[in-house]
């Protein structure tokens, strides 16, 4: 497969003029008009990650990563003229998002003192051990004064702290704030205004749904934020809501959209510009900051960003953008410009060609319901034969497919023969909030039902062999997996990475217990019978396909106990499976050999069944 490397961040100077952008680790800054770029480094060579600019574009702030087991991170600025960068601060600890105050005097960033392992739910949890108690580990706002180099923290030690922006006086910030654990409790996160110098806070907005993206209006008097369904911290969609800073009522600038949108940025007093998922597409567009019609200023098939939501950084008056852009057929490069007339600024991929076959996006319908996903065709694919299907379900369920470079997932699959199919069904993003919430209470339901109705309407205009039909997918996917064998026949093979197979056990055991509530309306304990219904271990007995079962041992958000559940009933009925547990990973992998080795074993897996399959003449 082609090595591309990884694009970490591109962020543009405010006055629109210059990149800084990571790869690897490796920072550096290039013109926006092209040139060559200019290389960020520091004592030790350190990874450096999270970079930000001072408002006067003559700076940028950063992160460096000390090397061992345990967080320690120092913060970094460096001027554009060429002269030394200067170590601000050193932290034992869990540090992220550095930024300016617009004053220029301070810098702010999160920060967790003494936190044993990287911040957030994907990463490896700390195993138990000893006493057990609901041990806090707060995530603060903090400050350090460029004037001293003195490091405070400000917010209250009993509230963690997700995202934040600065006010543009330098005395305050809104930020998204819960009490109690940061891993479940990011779903019930308010809006608070927080004074940067007592840390004293002030409720402003208490949602519905989650809430992401909080954003001042140049005069200070608004914030604009996005809410909505979502199931992953980071994983942004919803509709994009304006409220005063003051308090008040919150106005849904966005109703009835048919995209949610991901990021924002105010571009002018009154004008919010945004980008979003449309359609399993990219876009950028604009609207009010009182409502009003929505304006399209750019979508395509490229996937922007660096993260599963498309997003960019935005030049303070919002029309310059820097985005990460790649494709299926383009690996990631670094682009700038106006709005979707960017340049290409950098070549770290050149080489990079794919390997795969060629990837489309497809519509069907289930009912009235408008569907859509990608599909990606067998490499060297010749109309005259017939080929296996793999179904290849996202995570979230509040998440999308788009067209990435994945030279893992769908494109190892395509370079086997295979076609792969990555459908967006209801739940899913790309058609708006009402789309979105389509499986509140119907997990397996008719987001089941919309992937297969996508199986049938390919079969009927490609040569699917469908004796030789895959499933596969990771955490929701993981658990559409589960949950599709207990349904159906029709699947050769499945492959079930990290998912859920006991919503009744999943509920003691994960550590964001938080995120079913608004999915299922109540706790397993206050309403089993509507997790019951969607249940995969109560329809176990149907189960017939031979199943490989893939899990992190220290996966926080779906525990290895899930797969192992699944796993030991299996084997009790005598179906074919395998349970392959991966030593120190969370429910992301962090280590590359072990990410290779989960999708090679995918590959052995549906080879060795599909091979045993009679294959169908069409």
């Amino acid at each position: 497969m082609p090595h591309a490397k990884t694009i970490d961040q591109a962020s543009i100077s405010p006055d629109g003029t210059q990149v800084a952008y990571i790869v690897g680790g490796e920072l550096a800054i290039i013109p926006v008009g092209g040139g060559t770029p200019r290389p960020i480094a520091v004592e030790g060579k350190l990874a450096l990650r999270e970079v930000s600019w001072a408002p006067d574009s003559k700076q940028i702030v950063f992160i460096a990563d000390l090397a061992g087991d345990v967080p320690a991170a120092q913060v970094w600025t460096a001027a554009v003229d060429g002269s030394a960068p200067v170590k601000r601060a050193d932290g034992k600890g869990y540090a992220s998002v550095p930024s300016f105050s617009p004053d220029g005097s301070k810098l702010a960033l999160l920060f967790i003192e003494g936190m044993p392992r990287v911040a957030g739910p994907l990463q490896p949890m700390t195993p138990l051990a000893g006493v057990i108690s609901e041990t806090a580990y707060e995530q603060r706002l903090t400050t350090i004064d460029l004037a001293t180099n003195t490091l405070a923290q400000v917010t209250p030690a009993d509230v963690y702290v997700y995202e934040y922006d600065w006010t543009p006086d330098s005395q305050g910030w809104v930020a998204t704030v819960a009490h109690g654990s940061g891993d479940a409790n990011w779903y019930i996160a308010k809006l608070y205004g927080i004074n940067t110098h007592s840390g004293a806070m002030r409720e402003i907005y208490a949602p519905k749904w989650q809430i992401a993206e909080p954003h001042i209006s140049p005069d200070g008097k608004y914030v604009a934020f996005i809410e909505g369904l979502m199931s992953d911290e980071g994983v942004t969609g919803g509709d994009i809501f304006v409220i005063p800073v003051a308090g008040g009522s919150a106005r849904n600038v966005t109703p009835n959209i048919k995209s949610s949108p991901s990021s924002l940025t105010w571009s002018g007093p009154d004008r919010i510009t945004f980008a979003q998922n449309v359609d399993g597409e990219s876009g950028f567009a604009s609207v009010s900051a009182l409502g009003g019609d929505v304006r399209k200023l750019w979508s395509g098939e490229e996937f922007i960003g660096t993260n599963p939501s498309p997003s960019a950084s935005f030049s303070n008056d919002g029309n310059i953008t820097a985005v990460v852009l790649q494709s299926a057929s383009k690996p990631p490069e670094v682009w700038g410009g106006p709005i979707g007339d960017w340049k290409q600024l950098t070549t770290v991929n050149a080489e990079a060609k794919p390997a795969w076959g060629e990837m489309h996006n497809f519509h069907w319908t289930n009912g009235n319901t408008k569907l859509e996903g990608w599909l990606m065709l067998p490499k060297d694919y010749a109309p005259g034969k017939t080929y296996p299907l793999i179904v290849s379900v996202h995570g979230g369920p509040s998440a999308t497919c788009a067209s990435h470079w994945d030279p893992k997932n769908m494109g190892a699959t395509s370079a086997m023969g295979y076609f792969v199919f990555c459908p967006n069904p209801r739940g899913s993003y790309g058609q708006g909030e009402a789309f979105t919430r389509g499986n509140i209470k119907d997990f397996g339901g008719g987001d089941f039902r919309d992937i297969m109705a996508g199986v049938d309407a390919i079969a009927k205009q490609y040569p699917i062999d469908l004796h030789r039909l895959g499933i596969r997918g990771h955490s929701y996917g993981g658990y559409m997996t589960m949950w599709a064998e207990t349904q159906t026949h029709r699947f050769a093979a499945a492959v079930a990475g990290a998912g859920i197979s006991d919503w009744l056990s999943y509920y003691g055991v994960n550590d964001i217990d938080e995120w079913m509530i608004p999915f299922f309306g109540a706790s397993v304990y206050d309403d089993p019978a509507v997790y019951a219904k969607s249940d995969p271990m109560h329809f176990v007995k149907a189960v017939k396909t031979p199943t490989l079962i893939l899990v992190g041992d220290r996966d926080g958000e779906v525990p290895m106990e899930q797969s192992v559940e699944w796993w030991h009933a299996l084997t009790t009925m005598k179906v074919p499976t395998q349970l392959v547990v991966y030593s120190d990973e969370g429910h992301i992998f962090i280590r590359p050999a072990d990410a290779r080795d989960y999708f090679v074993r995918t590959l052995e897996w549906f080879d060795e069944w599909f091979g045993k399959a009679a294959p169908q003449k069409r």
